[in-house]
């Protein structure tokens, strides 16, 4: 299949794909995506935009979503949750479009989602910001690191013409 040229049903059937593995990624592993160290994995497939910049908007949709079914910390968290993911897909989507290394979307992931989830989080459960900042980079590291291989090996089976 040509990954270039895809029709618009092709993009629709392949954002909803996507969109659905982000919400049960974040399904089965709600119990450590929500804890002090907040990894979560689910976060890693915002790469995916690096190589498919279409899907920036369904990720965030995808964000949105799973915070309302599952976050349960108020509208500031769902709708917070939509811009992050927004912005870090976009960022994703950028690094690719510039053509610069793929590895480098292990940045975004890691740090959009935890320095910006923490503005809204701190106040919502009254952890200093620093603190709540430091404790999401850990957990978010480890899903910048995935998102990076997960670029890479999708990278590899999709090679640009």
């Amino acid at each position: 299949m040509d990954m270039k040229n895809l029709s618009k049903t092709q993009k629709l059937t392949i954002s909803g794909a996507v969109m659905a593995i982000y919400i049960v990624v974040m399904y089965f592993t709600q119990s450590f995506a929500f804890g002090q160290y907040q990894v979560r994995i689910a976060t890693a497939i915002y790469g995916v935009a690096y190589l498919f910049p279409f899907l920036v908007v369904p990720l965030g949709l995808s964000n949105l979503l799973a915070n309302m079914v599952m976050g349960g910390l108020g509208v500031f968290d769902i709708v917070g949750g939509g811009l992050v993911g927004l912005l870090t897909a976009g960022c994703c989507a950028l690094l690719g479009r510039k053509k610069l290394s793929p590895w480098l979307v292990a940045l975004p992931i890691t740090l959009i989602p935890a320095l910006g989830v923490s503005l809204w989080l701190s106040q919502l459960i009254g952890v200093p910001y620093w603190t709540l900042a430091l404790s999401l980079l850990v957990g978010q590291a480890i899903s910048g690191v995935v998102g990076a291989l997960l670029v890479n090996a999708l990278k590899r089976i999709w090679k640009e013409n």
